[in-house]
């Protein structure tokens, strides 16, 4: 791990020198050039890290979706990529800008990257809920090559014109971008929507959406929420089967931890191409080392009370990947 992580400190240090160097836009991509290569040959020949639009593209053809499990240590990524590998699941591993502040954008891939590599199971390391554009710029120069900006806080032409600015950036370095239109509810790291204030997807808006930005997925609001939910939501299917009849790439479903699986299979069978779950995931961890810690008050050896934390979070896993319908579909 002590090799791997100079490797990625190196890389990142190169891609910086790089990107100053560089006085024209065909020399940009040189730093990314340079990753594809370590990845190469560190890697056995195979790219592990890959993008989301391929599984995404698949995914849609075949009728089934792809979880995005978001990551929050190194158990849940150490569970998320075992169980998709057992299951021969693609995986899309995500996380918001205050994970990878958490833990290191670095870390992660790396960490992610050699988890793909032990399983022989390609996978998306995916920024989820982004705004900045330079703050993208640096997570793709560090090998993510999936990419949610966030713009939808904006005006509909302004939240257009950042979108479009990340996706003529990522498409250079064949990175997938996921763009949201219209606002979920709840808490999502520290963007917090009231309910009042959260906004369906407009169709018509949809359709010039993703027809101006170039996007490869879109985020739609059809009546999810990130967090938990206070009462059973209900589901615009009649929207979402609307816009997916003038929108012709993945669509994204937001919020499903705690949704039934009923809404998530027909979701699917409407267009839904990729689902997101955090919140489940959380609560299971926590529960579980709770209900241990309390019962073993004298529990002092990490390696003892995150082993019935990680089996809490591998049965939410499976449960996502059944919902989804992905087993099998790598």
């Amino acid at each position: 791990m002590l090799f791997l992580r100079l490797t990625f400190d190196n890389f990142h240090f190169i891609s910086k020198l790089s990107f100053i160097r560089s006085k024209s836009q065909k020399n940009i991509p040189k730093a990314y050039k340079f990753f594809q290569r370590k990845q190469t040959k560190d890697f056995g020949g195979r790219m592990f890290i890959i993008s989301g639009r391929t599984m995404l593209k698949k995914a849609q053809q075949e009728g089934y979706a792809v979880p995005a499990f978001n990551i929050h240590n190194l158990e849940t990524l150490q569970v998320v990529v075992e169980t998709a590998a057992e299951l021969r699941s693609p995986l899309i591993v995500a996380g918001t800008p205050g994970t990878f502040s958490y833990a290191g954008v670095g870390n992660i891939v790396a960490i992610a990257a050699e988890l793909a590599k032990s399983w022989n199971h390609p996978l998306a390391v995916h920024l989820d809920h982004h705004e900045k554009l330079a703050d993208i710029k640096m997570k793709v120069a560090a090998g993510v090559r999936s990419v949610m900006i966030d713009g939808s806080h904006f005006p509909f032409a302004d939240n257009i014109a950042l979108v479009k600015s990340v996706v003529d950036y990522c498409h250079r370095y064949d990175v997938s971008v996921e763009a949201e239109l219209g606002r979920l509810g709840g808490q999502e790291d520290d963007l917090i929507v009231d309910g009042k204030d959260a906004l369906y997807t407009h169709p018509e808006q949809a359709r010039e959406f993703v027809e101006k930005t170039g996007i490869d997925s879109l985020a739609i609001a059809i009546g999810t929420a990130h967090g938990l939910y206070t009462a059973e939501p209900k589901l615009d299917f009649e929207r979402l089967t609307e816009i997916r009849q003038r929108v012709d790439v993945p669509l994204v479903l937001h919020g499903a931890s705690g949704l039934p699986t009923r809404d998530i299979t027909r979701a699917i069978s409407l267009g839904i191409c990729k689902v997101n779950v955090a919140t489940e995931l959380k609560i299971a961890f926590s529960g579980a080392l709770k209900n241990y810690l309390t019962q073993h008050a004298e529990a002092s050896d990490p390696r003892h009370y995150m082993i019935p934390a990680k089996a809490a979070m591998k049965e939410v896993v499976r449960k996502v990947i059944a919902d989804c319908g992905c087993e099998g579909k790598l």
